[in-house]
């Protein structure tokens, strides 16, 4: 073989690994999952930002009971973690989100144990939603049903250009959203859009999510809702942590508060940062005219 034809074999080869690598960022990325239905993953390229990975690919990531328990777990990690910043919920595969919860398994639980799936599950995407950090679904995939539910309990939703089943279908199969779909897509649209979507089980593309207002980005073409979540991410945990934390509180009472009483929340929480290092430092940082780094105190 000649030089310049091992050179090429070897630059074969070598693309061959590359373009694998890239597709295995989707799938079971880190081996320190070790066969987990949910498990955390800190994006090593950006500080602070940390992906929950939703890890049962035969299912479409289906709800199952180990799933439920193992999120709950990594939601409960996230709450009492000052590395995080920002967290994106994302499936370890190519083309998931999250199917809703498993109807296989349902079929073999008794009511009591499903009383209880019910229950926990409320509390799960009550702890995501109540995260004192921002929060990204990268919505790669199917969701539909508490799939989209979970998506909900976001604060953001981003979905891939390539998805096309995004819907809350529940009154198919003879039933109504049960893990908070009622509540936060009237929140999120309004009554009349809501009532909509909910009653005639329509299923949305993801250019369609957008335009209702179901979902806040759709990626670029030949990119991934993770793609499109990291730079939002990115934008996100460039500013400072008692800030966001602080304007996702404000924010998030909103829908329960009156006008003054909101007002009076908002000084509330703007009061404490004006002491916090951070603000000194963003002070210091725009006389310097450089950009400031934040430390979350």
């Amino acid at each position: 073989m000649t030089l310049a034809a091992s050179r090429s074999a070897s630059y074969t080869v070598l693309r061959g690994v590359a373009t694998r690598y890239a597709a295995r960022r989707f799938i079971q990325t880190g081996q320190g999952a070790g066969g987990a239905e949910a498990y955390l993953e800190p994006v090593r390229e950006h500080p602070g930002i940390t992906s929950l990975l939703l890890n049962r690919p035969k299912s479409k990531n289906a709800i199952s009971l180990r799933l439920l328990k193992e999120f709950q777990e990594c939601l409960d990690t996230v709450q009492f973690d000052k590395s995080t910043r920002v967290l994106i919920v994302r499936s370890s595969t190519v083309g998931s989100f999250c199917a809703g919860a498993d109807l296989i398994e349902r079929a073999t639980m008794s009511k009591a144990q499903v009383d209880k799936f019910l229950i926990d599950l409320r509390r799960a995407l009550g702890t995501l939603e109540g995260l004192p950090v921002p929060t990204i679904a990268a919505i790669d995939g199917p969701a539909l049903g508490g799939g989209l539910e979970l998506g909900l309990a976001c604060d953001l939703r981003v979905a891939g250009h390539a998805v096309t089943k995004i819907g809350l279908t529940e009154v198919k199969l003879g039933i109504i959203p049960g893990a908070g779909g009622t509540q936060r897509l009237t929140r999120l649209l309004g009554l009349a859009k809501a009532k909509d979507l909910i009653f005639t089980a329509r299923v949305l593309t993801a250019a369609e999510a957008h335009q209702a207002g179901v979902v806040d980005y759709v990626s670029d073409p030949d990119t991934t809702a993770f793609d499109k979540a990291l730079q939002l991410a990115q934008q996100i945990s460039a500013n400072a942590p008692l800030a966001l934390k602080a304007a996702k509180q404000a924010i998030s009472r909103v829908p329960e508060l009156g006008l003054e009483s909101g007002l009076d929340f908002e000084r509330a929480s703007y009061e404490p940062l004006l002491h916090t290092k951070d603000r000194l430092e963003a002070l210091q940082a725009f006389k310097e005219k450089r950009a400031p780094v934040f430390k979350g105190e």
